[in-house]
């Protein structure tokens, strides 16, 4: 209970705050207020829901660790996509062909913060606290990355591989950073830098979503291995690298701070207290 009185209002507003930005996607002014407007409700949302679950302040979202982690979380994000496309490109796999949109990444700022914050909070805020608090580190982690990545196949031009990989790269990377810091504001920033990065900048396909209109007009080209293909980058052999480098980063940090909860080594309370420590 304590479960669904969390997953599921944090469902429904993500689904709402979804139909809302979808609704205005052709204004990029409104699907910016819309989609800051939603990813605002979404964190308010999982605020009551905890409250109302477990009788707590939700700490993970305390607002005064929102700037610094949020900035972490983005730098990292940037730097993670920059890497992949520096590295791609070096092989012949992307290129620029000119500028791109000026209004496009307005709207993709708004979408964005809606798709990062509800996602982060439906699979590290509910699922990953849950399942660790109940099963310990390792089979939270694994079976949130996991099902992170079948979300992904509800995409439009989503495989079976593009999914696998967004499970081993994004699930360990941004499970790693919740665990490391306990706080859900570096892997929000941590994803939405790369969905940025990679949507509003360079000009890619997102996770089977199409390409989309950023400030540079970017084209894509060579076998799919290396590039992804119609998936994205995401699918490419280097964001799987550099994310199990990430995620390895933080779990290191999360190992010296005592942070990796093993299966039921002191029972589910105390687990939790630990938890929200």
């Amino acid at each position: 209970m304590r479960f669904l009185k969390q997953f599921v209002p944090v469902v429904l507003i993500a689904f709402i705050g979804g139909q809302g930005v979808g609704a205005v996607s052709g204004n990029p002014m409104l699907t910016l207020i819309v989609g800051l407007v939603a990813a605002a409700l979404a964190v308010l949302v999982y605020h009551w829901s905890v409250r109302w679950a477990e009788k707590r302040r939700p700490e993970e979202i305390a607002l005064r660790s929102a700037p610094g982690g949020l900035v972490l979380g983005v730098l990292i994000g940037l730097l993670w996509f920059g890497s992949v496309i520096f590295n791609i490109a070096e092989l012949g796999g992307y290129r620029v062909d000119g500028p791109g949109s000026l209004a496009g990444p307005i709207g993709l700022a708004g979408f964005m913060a809606a798709a990062c914050v509800t996602e982060e909070l439906m699979f590290r805020g509910v699922l990953l606290r849950v399942l660790q608090d109940r099963f310990g580190t390792w089979i939270a982690l694994l079976v949130t990355s996991a099902l992170f990545g079948c979300w992904h196949l509800l995409n439009p031009d989503a495989t079976v591989w593009g999914a696998a990989a967004i499970a081993i790269e994004a699930g360990g990377a941004l499970g790693a950073a919740y665990i490391a810091t306990r706080k859900l504001w570096v892997p929000i920033g941590l994803h939405f830098g790369w969905n940025f990065a990679e949507s509003a900048i360079f000009g890619t396909e997102v996770s089977g979503n199409g390409a989309n209109s950023g400030l540079l007009h970017g084209v894509m080209s060579g076998p799919d291995i290396l590039t992804g293909g119609h998936f994205g980058p995401e699918a490419s052999p280097y964001t799987i690298v550099f994310g199990l480098i990430i995620a390895v980063v933080f779990l290191l940090i999360a190992r010296r701070k005592g942070r990796l909860v093993p299966l039921r080594r002191t029972g589910g309370a105390t687990a939790t207290a630990t938890l929200s420590a």
